[in-house]
């Protein structure tokens, strides 16, 4: 399948799981469970992704280790700082779903742990959320765009394993921006086309990078940069804001611990269907 085709594909898809993300509070209840079994999930897959595909896709066109792990210390930094600056990734979507599953104890513990956490009380709040998930998703698109370019033969699953970690965690990006917009006041008008735009803004990241990087690649500079740059933010996504989500949590531990294996383990696996480094 030629890039372009396995690009409109892509596109396609995260646009839609983008719109399922803002429509699943209209459809049912992402509960507290449902949502800690997603982010186990989403922090394995993305974990593996990082350290199994951009990671080597970035020293295979660097040739140089200290290039490759400098530009994935800034990726990481530079999403650490997004993450403080805009405290966006609100997770915990059903609070009252989430009591009703867990014992006494373990409500009164996820309370505490999700303090910092809270909903925001003003709109503003909200356009900051959604402005950090944009240049988030901005992040995204750009290293789907890269590892597409980087590409060699375009393979069928060129980009498998980076599509599938930005895809699985589209939705719960989506559904952040949908509650939190609509716990301050914002009208279904106004959720809706931030939605909308949220859910355009990968696709043509990724499509516009494709398109106008093609010409200039390969680089021995800024193709390696750029994908060591998204593993550091995809590293520091699964470390720094999903896992803390996960593991302040008693029950089920051996459930989400499975299922962030998992996720390792599909990265792992989809590494075999992927063209070579």
């Amino acid at each position: 399948m030629a890039g372009t085709s396995v690009l409109a594909l892509y596109s396609v898809a995260l646009f839609a799981a983008s719109l399922l993300g803002s429509g699943l509070p209209r459809l049912f209840l992402m509960t507290h469970t449902r949502t800690q079994m997603v982010l186990s999930l989403i922090s394995g897959l993305m974990l593996g992704v990082a350290l199994l595909h951009l990671i080597p896709h970035s020293f295979a066109a660097a040739g140089a280790i200290d290039t490759v792990m400098i530009w994935t210390l800034a990726g990481l930094v530079f999403m650490l700082l997004l993450l403080r600056w805009f405290h966006f990734h609100q997770h915990d979507f059903g609070s009252a779903a989430a009591d009703c599953e867990l014992s006494s104890a373990d409500a009164h513990h996820h309370a505490h742990a999700h303090d910092h956490a809270h909903l925001p009380e003003q709109k503003m709040g909200a356009a900051g959320l959604l402005a950090g998930l944009c240049v988030h998703t901005i992040v995204d698109g750009v290293a789907l765009g890269a590892v597409l370019v980087s590409a060699v033969g375009g393979a069928s699953l060129a980009g498998a394993g980076v599509f599938l970690a930005i895809l699985l965690h589209k939705p719960l990006d989506a559904l952040s921006i949908e509650t939190v917009m609509a716990a301050t006041g914002w009208s279904s008008v106004a959720r809706w086309s931030a939605g909308i735009f949220f859910a355009l803004l990968c696709p043509v990241t990724a499509a516009l990078f494709y398109f106008g990087a093609t010409p200039f690649f390969p680089s021995e500079l800024w193709l390696p940069a750029i994908l060591a740059f998204a593993a550091g933010a995809f590293i520091c996504i699964a470390l720094g804001d999903l896992l803390p989500e996960v593991q302040f949590h008693s029950h089920d531990r051996l459930r989400l611990t499975l299922l962030f294996l998992l996720g390792v383990g599909v990265a792992y696996t989809l590494g075999w269907f992927e063209p070579a480094h």
